[in-house]
């Protein structure tokens, strides 16, 4: 996919300016693997122009959410805003289903119905405070890497978007694989 060099500096002075949040670019990085599953999917000609924003782990979900809040103006100026990961992502938990030892999906389940009720509410403090207040959130992942995103992609929708789950499936028994919508009805 061509790259997109200018909504690159925008999406940085868009950072610094509303969120504080200082962004570095790199002209020499490729798309990750989060980046371009989805849009080979989405859009096999690779004909689209892609920035792409790299998710802080070391950093907490109320930093994420300003990351987001701060590009909620890009919703308006012909700006896909798309985020990758899992809902839930213990591969852990996948190699012991694999290998035919029984794997708790209740967790799972019980980690899903929160955050879709914490989005469909738009519950920021929950969303926040997802770690302590939702259930099984570590065992969901222990590590938040592939979660973050959905936190930046609601957050650039905007406080009174509409959110709706497109996919809820499962993959391997233990990854919820949903799918949101944010945006306009």
């Amino acid at each position: 996919a061509p790259g997109a060099p200018v909504l690159a500096q925008r999406v940085r002075a868009l950072l610094e300016e509303e969120e504080g949040i200082a962004a570095s670019l790199s002209d020499t990085r490729g798309l990750d693997h989060g980046a371009w599953v989805p849009l080979r999917q989405m859009y096999p000609d690779a004909d689209i122009p892609v920035t792409q924003l790299s998710v802080q782990p070391g950093r907490d979900a109320a930093w994420h959410l300003a990351l987001g809040r701060a590009l909620q103006c890009l919703r308006t100026e012909n700006v896909l805003v798309i985020a990758s990961g899992s809902l839930t992502h213990n591969l852990h938990e996948v190699m012991f289903a694999e290998q035919g030892t029984a794997a708790s999906e209740d967790y799972v389940r019980d980690f899903q119905e929160w955050m879709h009720q914490a989005l469909v509410m738009h519950n920021d403090t929950a969303l926040q405070e997802w770690e302590t207040q939702a259930p099984f959130a570590r065992r969901a992942h222990p590590t938040p890497e592939h979660f973050l995103p959905l936190l930046v992609a609601y957050a650039a929708a905007g406080p009174a978007s509409a959110v709706r789950r497109t996919v809820s499936s499962f993959s391997h028994g233990v990854l919820a694989m949903d799918c949101y919508v944010f945006g306009e009805g």
